[in-house]
C-alpha cells in the first residue's frame, strides 16, 4: 500500500508541474487570466501531494519524494492547452480509481477512507475541464471571445463548475 501510494505522491506532484508549466505558457502569450488559473491549480496539486505525505508518514510509513518526468513547454493553443488538461485529469481519475483498487484489495479500510476525499476531487476536476472546454468551444475563433475567456477564467474554480448545470 504503501508503495501505491507513493506512486501517487508522484502522481500529485507531477500534476502541479503541468499546471505550472500551463502557467508559465500562458503568462508569456499574455494570457495573464489563465496564467493565474494554472498557477492557483498548481498550487492545489501541490496540496494534493502533501496530504498525501503526511497521510503516508502519520500512518507509520515512509513518504518518499521522487524524480519528476519535466512537463511539456509548448502547447500550441490555449484550446490544445486546456484539452491536454483535460485528458492529464482523466489520467489521473485513473490513478485514483486503481489505488481505492489496492485498498480494496488488501483490505485497508482506513486508507479506502482517506481516499474518498481524492476520489470527490478528481469528479469535480473533470468537470471542470469539461465545462472549460465547453466555454472553449463557445468562443471558436473569436478574439473578443478569447479576451473575454481570459478575463474569466480567473473566477472559474471547481466549485462554481461542479454548480454549473451544463457540467
Amino acid at each position: 500500500m504503501e508503495k501505491a501510494l507513493n506512486a501517487q505522491i508522484r502522481v500529485e506532484a507531477e500534476s502541479s508541474q503541468v499546471y505550472l508549466s500551463m502557467a508559465c505558457w500562458a503568462e508569456i502569450k499574455g494570457l495573464e487570466g489563465i496564467a493565474q488559473f494554472m498557477y492557483k491549480h498548481s498550487d492545489e496539486e501541490r496540496m494534493h501531494m502533501l496530504k498525501l505525505v503526511k497521510f503516508v508518514n502519520e500512518r507509520g510509513g515512509h513518504a518518499i519524494i521522487s524524480e519528476l518526468s519535466a512537463p511539456d513547454t509548448d502547447f500550441g493553443t490555449f484550446q490544445k492547452m486546456f484539452e491536454q488538461l483535460y485528458d492529464h485529469e482523466i489520467f489521473v481519475s485513473k490513478a485514483i480509481n486503481e489505488l481505492v483498487h489496492v485498498t480494496l484489495t488488501e483490505k485497508d479500510y482506513a486508507t479506502h477512507n482517506f481516499l474518498q476525499w481524492y476520489v470527490a476531487e478528481q469528479i469535480e476536476e473533470e468537470a471542470l475541464a469539461r465545462t472549460i472546454l465547453d466555454k472553449i468551444n463557445l468562443i471558436g475563433n473569436d478574439k473578443g471571445g478569447l479576451y473575454l475567456f481570459d478575463r474569466d477564467v480567473q473566477m472559474i474554480t471547481v466549485d462554481s463548475a461542479a454548480a454549473d448545470p451544463g457540467a
